[in-house]
């Protein structure tokens, strides 16, 4: 178990080469991710740049006997798809470092805590299948099975479904409120 308080807030640049080797395992060793080679710091820290200040970067950390604090998870929101109309759509990721319990459900529920007070209103999970502690996770912050795309992905000898979870952030206004930054926004915890 991590030393000291779990805390949630914004990414910045320095925490690239932690969210890095958080996220290596996943593209090497699994299914999670369908990338085949893991991003650096310099590649993690131009994505994270990418959001333009609109789409959230957290990361969890605590802080560790006097070494200062460690990243031990985060989570972010994307663009769910380029084209204009789908601009009050996020699509989320998370991961964590390790199983300390509760952390990943911790950090979900900031991101999408800030996804609402930013004015988004819907978040898409995008789940590799089989995976039910991913699936548990996304439900129990209020994500629900929007469907299933059969083998879409190659990775690890096989072909691998795909789920779609879908959250609803805010009512869908006509006409659609602009999402607000999330560099003006900040880290919500409501």
């Amino acid at each position: 178990m991590p030393q000291g308080p779990i805390t949630i807030r914004a990414a910045t640049a320095a925490d690239a080469a932690a969210i890095a080797a958080i996220y290596a395992p996943y593209v090497l060793s699994g299914t999670v991710s369908f990338e085949s080679e893991a991003p650096d710091a310099r590649q993690m820290r131009a994505r994270m740049a990418a959001s333009d200040g609109l789409y959230p970067w957290l990361v969890a950390t605590s802080g560790s006997d006097g070494d200062g604090e460690a990243v031990l998870g985060y989570a972010y929101a994307a663009r769910f798809r380029d084209r204009p109309a789908y601009r009050y759509v996020v699509e989320t990721s998370i991961y964590t470092a390790g199983t300390e319990r509760g952390l990943g459900r911790l950090l979900y529920e900031a991101l999408v805590d800030t996804l609402r007070a930013q004015g988004f209103t819907q978040a898409i999970g995008v789940i590799s299948l089989p995976n039910d502690a991913s699936i548990s996770l996304h439900e129990a912050v209020g994500f629900r099975r929007g469907g299933v795309f059969r083998e879409v992905g190659f990775k690890q000898g096989r072909w691998i479904d795909v789920g779609f979870w879908q959250c609803e952030l805010n009512d869908s206004a006509i006409p659609p409120i602009e999402p607000r930054r999330f560099a003006d926004v900040g880290v919500r915890r409501d």
